[in-house]
Formats: structure tokens, sequence, C-alpha cells
């Protein structure tokens, strides 16, 4: 059984490399042929991450943690794959969303670009390969594959706003690239080693001149990564890139700002954390008051936002905002109930933007514009007396899939987002972190957090109100023509939220067994450290491994 369960940890990323050259190999005017193959390996990507997901949380490996040798080296000296709780969770929302986004492209966008398939799935390659890799160069490659994927398919449709976000997005992103691979070589020039779990015990045994250099290293990796995050003032090409991208491009981009997340998360607890010396330039403090300028960066872009994309923007950046905080905080509790944050929230971010485009062909943009108009000038416009109009079935469902993302990404009651905040609020009033006054008493950060969270909830709540009664409640409003393959995705990511509120318990109980392996990286360092390689198998003709 652990034999063929070490060799799944490898599919995550050779299953989309492999469909994505399939897909390079097929005629372009195949578009049918394409897409089932798409469709077919994402659904492959998705079987074999809930299979990890299994694993991992069965306790297949010793403490949950796989781990794969590349060519049959063993650690620190050749590649490995790891696989836990965290990065299973990871590679399952990864999954999820990218079929949503690939089934919505279906009807029009998957026809728009004569690479969109193979781009799609190299773009998965690069995001597993970020969420499994346990080696620092190869994190650097597989970003890099996802940058590259991500450059092709934002120019989606080639419309002019589309291609100066791009621009933008490209520099910005070349830019950290530039900042990790500094990053990187210091690190190495420090330590001896990229292997994670070997950072971690060689970081615990250095000599100041050596940590200083480390921690240099650190901080400039540290740019690349809260570039991605979107970090205030790091991430002003957000908002503009979200407006401009096709909806299922931006779709994966939510994906993607919380792969930076999810690299910040891993490094900052396994290498950083209980380094007591450690500099304020990569301290806890720091990610937390990083983490609340963005909050309230993102607060303020959301009231100010007229338009769906922008305010999808927006809300993303106070996903990540919220999320480097709790990073930083440290705590335990804290980071679970962060998971479940990002959860409910990716997968409300996710399809919102994938619900943009339905939105928008409610009203004609004359329409928009008398609106803000009248708005503006306080024009009053009292309604004609009616008896009542009906509401087709595309309208309705289109109100209620925009009112559930709203009550998501407000963090009202009864769905995900209420049950995440009400979570994250109580393990921040009952601390046993390091921002504490007393063993009873949270702190003055824990308590501007906890009121900068609230902000953030009723701009989100006035925002998306103050649309929807202009969109929804418009007397030239019309039902627009809906296509099965772009209400369903829609339905499902919506729907997997209810799930999380229904099964808040055991949701809650698994995301707290990752927090607790998180805060535990000795399980992780032993697992990757301890691997051995496949008896009898030469790595390299006549050398042994």
């Amino acid at each position: 059984m652990r034999f063929w369960a070490d060799q799944l940890i490898l599919l995550p990323i050779l299953l989309p490399l492999l469909f994505a050259a399939l897909l390079v190999l097929l005629n372009g005017r195949r578009q049918q042929l394409k897409f089932a193959v798409n469709l077919t390996g994402t659904l492959a990507l998705l079987v074999t991450a809930i299979a990890l997901f299994w694993l991992t949380d069965s306790e297949v490996w010793p403490d949950g943690v796989g781990a794969y040798l590349a060519a049959n080296w063993v650690a620190p000296f050749g590649i490995v794959l790891v696989v836990d709780r965290l990065s299973a969770l990871m590679l399952t929302l990864a999954a999820v969303i990218a079929t949503a986004a690939l089934v919505f492209s279906y009807r029009r966008w998957s026809r728009s670009g004569v690479h969109f398939h193979s781009l799609f799935q190299f773009l998965l390659a690069g995001i597993n390969g970020a969420f499994i890799t346990g080696d620092l160069f190869n994190l650097f490659v597989f970003f890099e594959i996802m940058l590259a994927a991500s450059y092709g398919l934002l120019l989606l449709g080639l419309q002019p706003n589309r291609v100066r976000a791009s621009m933008q997005y490209v520099v910005v992103n070349l830019l950290a690239s530039s900042f990790f691979l500094i990053g990187v070589a210091l690190i190495y020039a420090a330590a001896g080693t990229l292997n994670m779990a070997d950072l971690a015990v060689r970081a615990a045994s250095m000599g100041d001149s050596e940590r200083l250099l480390l921690e240099v290293g650190a901080a400039i990796l540290a740019i690349a990564f809260l570039t991605k995050s979107a970090m205030w003032p790091l991430g002003f090409w957000l908002p503009t890139t979200y407006a401009a991208a096709a909806p299922p491009v931006g779709a994966m981009l939510v994906l993607m700002t919380k792969v930076g997340v999810y690299v910040l998360l891993r490094l900052w607890l396994l290498v950083f954390a209980d380094q007591e010396t450690s500099l304020q330039a990569i301290s806890g403090t720091a990610l937390v008051v990083g983490g609340l300028l963005t909050l309230a960066f993102g607060t303020i872009g959301l009231l100010g936002s007229q338009e769906l994309g922008r305010m999808a923007g927006f809300s993303a950046i106070i996903s990540s905002g919220t999320l480097l905080a709790a990073v930083g905080y440290g705590e335990q509790q804290v980071v679970g109930a962060a998971l479940f944050y990002l959860l409910s929230s990716t997968l409300a971010v996710a399809a919102f933007m994938l619900l943009i485009e339905l939105i928008e062909r409610i009203r004609k943009p004359s329409a928009a514009m008398l609106a803000l108009t009248m708005e503006a000038f306080a024009i009053d416009n009292d309604p004609e007396e009616s008896a009542g109009v009906i509401i087709p079935a595309a309208m309705a469902f289109l109100g209620l899939a925009f009112v559930a993302c709203a009550l998501i990404i407000a963090g009202l009651p009864p769905l995900s987002g209420f049950v995440a905040k009400f979570t994250l609020f109580h393990a921040l009033l009952n601390p046993n972190g390091m921002f504490i006054d007393n063993l009873y008493t949270a702190g003055p950060l824990a308590w501007t957090m906890l009121a900068l969270i609230i902000l953030s909830g009723l701009a989100a709540i006035i925002s998306l109100m103050r649309f929807g009664v202009r969109t929804f409640w418009s007397s030239d409003a019309t039902a627009p023509r809906l296509q099965l393959t772009e209400a369903m995705p829609v339905s499902i990511l919506l729907l997997l939220c209810i799930a999380m509120t229904v099964l808040a318990g055991p949701t809650s109980a698994y995301l707290d067994r990752t927090a607790s392996a998180l805060h535990e990286p000795s399980q992780y360092i032993d697992r990757v450290m301890s691997v051995t390689p496949v008896p009898g198998v030469i790595a390299v003709e006549g050398a042994e491994p």
C-alpha cells in the first residue's frame, strides 16, 4: 500500500505535464476533442488530490507526511516531493476551482485562444508543484511555470484593457521572480542547502554571520511571495488584473494568490517561527502589521469600487490581508481558523469571478452609466405603480448566487463566511500566542485585526448591496441567456461553501489537525530526512544513491 501511495505523490505534477504535451500536439481546430482531453486531465487531478487528501488524514504515511524521492536520491542531495495535510488540502482546492473554471470556459473562452487548453494544464502543473515541492529552487521553477502559463492565459481575447493589464502583470511578476532568485542564492550561500527540511535543521545552529545572511535572503525571498499574495503596497497590480481577466482565468488568479500565502505559511512555521533571534523584517509582528495594512487597503478599495471586477479584486486583497495577519500571529487556533477562512473566501471569490460575466449580461452599459449619474446627482426616479414583475429563472439564479457570494465575502450568517470569521474571532479573543498582554487577554494587534475584519465585512455589505440594488432592481434589467455549463460551476462552488457550513464541525476538526501538524515541524523534518531510497534501484549508472 505504501509503495503505491508514494507513486501518487508524483501525479499532481506528472499528469498536467503529460496532458499539456498531448494538447499541444492536437490540431487547434478540434476544439471539442481538446476540451475533452483537458477535462479528463483535470478530473484525473481531482481524483488524485482527493486520494492524497484521504491518505494524509488517514496517516497511511507516518504522521500523515508522504515523501517521494525523485531519481531515488536521499534528501537533501536529491529533489524531494512532500505531501501532508496542508498540501493535500491545497491540491484539492486547486483541482476543484480548476474543474469549475474549465467547465465554465466550454462555450466561449476555451475557443478564444489557440493554446488555452495546454496553457491551462501547464498552469496546474506549476500550482501543484509549488504545493508539494520540498526544495526552494524547485519552488522557483514551479513558480516560473505557473507564471509563464498565466501570462498567456491573461491575454485571452486580446482586448485592449486586457493587454494593458497583462503588461503590468508581467513586469511586476518578472521583478518578483528576480527577488525570488536573489533570495534563493543568498539562502544557499548561508546554509549550503535549499531543502526546506534541511534548512530548518541548519538554521537552528547557525552562527551570527550565517544567520544574518540567511535572514537577509529570506527577507528578499519574502518580497516575491508577498507580491504574489498581494500584500500592501506590493498588491497594487491585483484589482486592475482581476477586472481585465477573462472569468475562468480570473478564478485561477484567485487561486494563484493563495499560492503565495501557502508558501509563507509553510516556510514561516517550518523555519523561522521558533527562531527567537530572527530579524524584525521576517518576524511575526511584521507579517501581522503588513496583513492589517493590506486589510485596510482592501476595505477602502472595495468601498470605492463600482465595477464587479474591481470588487472581486479588492475582496481577494481583503482575504490575503486576513490570512497574512493570521500567519504572522502564529497561534495554532488562529491558523486553524484562518485555513477555514482560506477555503471559504477562495471558493466564494472564485465563484464571484465566474458570476461577473453572467451578471453583466443583465444591463446595458448605457443603463449602468445612467444609474451612476442619477446616484451622483441625487436624481429622484419614482417608478410607476406596478402589480409586480415575474422574475425569470435566469434572473432568480443570478440574484441568489450574487446574494450567496455577498454573504460569504462579507461574513454574514448563515453561510461559511460567517462561520470562518466567528471561528477566527474566537481564536483571537482566546489567545495562547505571542500577541497577548496576559494569559486571558488579547493584545492590541489582535483587537486591531478583529476591528478591521469587522470593518471589511461592513464595506463588503455596502459595496455589494449598492451594486445589487442597481442591477437586480433596475427597471430595464433583462433576463440573460445562461448555459448549463456556465451556471453549474458557480452552483458547485457555492454548494461547497454551504457544505462547509453544514459540516463545520468535521471541517474545523480536520483544519485543527492540519494546524497542529504545522506547529510540530519536527514531524515534517523527520519524515523528509528519514525517507529511504527504493532498494535495488540505481540513481546514476555505476553509482549508489
